[in-house]
């Protein structure tokens, strides 16, 4: 009985994939080949173990608390109140950024069959308009954002697997030359990467459901190494068709998926692929406006915002967070392009991934068993920190600022709400 409500094996892995798989799978193969051609195939399976290393490591941290706090937890049981206050501020942050990313790849993804929605006053419009709508939604309640959601499930497999079904017989081997391009550096190889682990984010989900699942000991390791796998699998079949059918047409193109469907099939095949591409991001756009706001909620049970930000509609919504939380999505949206965000986006996580890491040797420093343990000592962890501040450090500079230039802001800010803390008896804590 006491498992009968328990995550199986099979569960945990289709809930990886489904929290990996999302936009950027539909938008990124263009600008991904435009770097580095041919070789984009080799940097997903760089990318692959990069994940699959650094979700080990949430695993493994994981095992350790109850509390689903995830990378904020970590971090302030390794390192005390203020580390764990930027990673906790950071991780709310990225989740703007996300939602600003998942919005604009909603106007990119429709200027397939509307091109006006990719430029100008238009973009604009529909941008705010879809961050409004949905924050409404969230406001009213939550069941319709819950339904759209899971229709998006379907959405974005689904003309994944018909494209790289039907797309595989229209391959030419030609395009595939050179395999590696001439002008390959190790500045593009790492900005492609970047590029590419946007596709990736998401594999945390994996980590933090070791409590719903039976068995987290032996069942995490496997479901984290076939998740991956299978994404994996995917993503890389999806540019292999990309590139054998589109060959140098691919680079730069927005809408890669949607481009190379429609020169085998047609515009009913292109537009099938946009469908299920707004379909998609669409779904993940309803779920960040109900995730987002309950990221700055969850700071306010934290303590780590003062108490309004915890206020409640009649409805049982959190209004007070949905507002702020829409209010700076918006400027964040119409700050850039799809590409730009999905970036910076990548680079604001590592203030998530690092810290955690780093836990994992404090942790077991302190003679802290886990349900599951990352094998091969400290191998693991300390390879993922290397490679995640290499990346890092071959990232565009600007981007690079605009990433983590938000753990600058969170100082101040830090004082003041433990100034305010203390002088009304508040404290930060676990509460999620």
């Amino acid at each position: 009985m006491k498992n009968k409500k328990k995550f199986g094996l099979i569960s945990i892995i289709l809930l990886g994939m489904n929290a990996i798989i999302g936009s950027g799978i539909f938008l990124l193969p263009g600008q991904a080949y435009d770097l580095v051609g041919t070789s984009s195939l080799f940097v997903f399976l760089f990318i692959t173990l990069l994940a699959g290393s650094l979700a080990l490591c949430f695993a493994e941290a994981a095992g350790l608390f109850k509390s689903n706090g995830a990378a904020y937890i970590y971090a302030k049981e390794a390192f005390g109140n203020f580390a764990g206050f930027e990673v906790g501020f950071m991780k709310y942050v990225v989740q703007l950024i996300s939602w600003a990313t998942m919005a604009v790849g909603f106007v990119t993804a429709l200027a397939a069959i509307f091109p006006e929605a990719s430029q100008g006053t238009v973009r604009n419009v529909i941008v705010v308009g879809l961050i409004v709508a949905l924050s409404i939604v969230n406001y009213i309640g939550i069941d319709v954002a819950k339904y759209v959601n899971n229709v998006a499930t379907v959405g974005k497999l689904a003309p994944i697997i018909i494209f790289i079904a039907a797309g595989i017989f229209f391959i030419k081997g030609s395009n595939f030359q050179p395999v590696v391009p001439e002008d390959l550096s190790v500045a593009t190889f790492a900005e492609a990467a970047i590029l590419i682990f946007y596709a990736f984010t998401g594999f945390e989900a994996i980590a933090g459901a070791s409590e719903e699942m039976d068995n987290p000991k032996k069942n995490l390791p496997i479901a984290i190494a076939v998740a991956i796998g299978c994404v994996s699998l995917i993503y890389i079949l999806l540019q292999f068709v990309s590139i054998g059918i589109l060959g140098s047409d691919l680079s730069g193109t927005e809408t890669p998926v949607v481009d190379a469907m429609s020169t085998f099939m047609g515009s009913a095949g292109g537009t099938l692929v946009t469908v299920g591409t707004l379909i998609s991001i669409g779904g993940i756009n309803a779920a960040n406006s109900i995730f987002v706001p309950r990221g700055c909620l969850a700071l306010g049970e934290r303590g780590m915002l003062p108490p309004i930000v915890k206020k409640m509609s009649k409805r049982g919504t959190p209004v007070v967070a949905i507002v702020i939380s829409a209010v700076l999505v918006i400027p964040l949206a119409l700050s850039g392009t799809f590409t730009q965000l999905a970036a910076i986006s990548v680079i604001s996580r590592f203030t998530q991934y690092i810290p955690t890491c780093l836990s994992i040797i404090v942790f077991r420093r302190r003679g802290m068993e886990s349900t599951f343990k990352v094998p091969f000592g400290y191998t693991i962890p300390i390879v993922a920190i290397l490679v995640s501040i290499w990346l890092l450090y071959n990232s565009d500079p600007v981007r690079l600022v605009i990433g983590l230039g938000a753990l600058v802001i969170i100082v101040p800010i830090y004082f003041v709400i433990k100034k305010y803390n203390e002088k009304h008896g508040y404290e930060f804590t676990d509460a999620e």
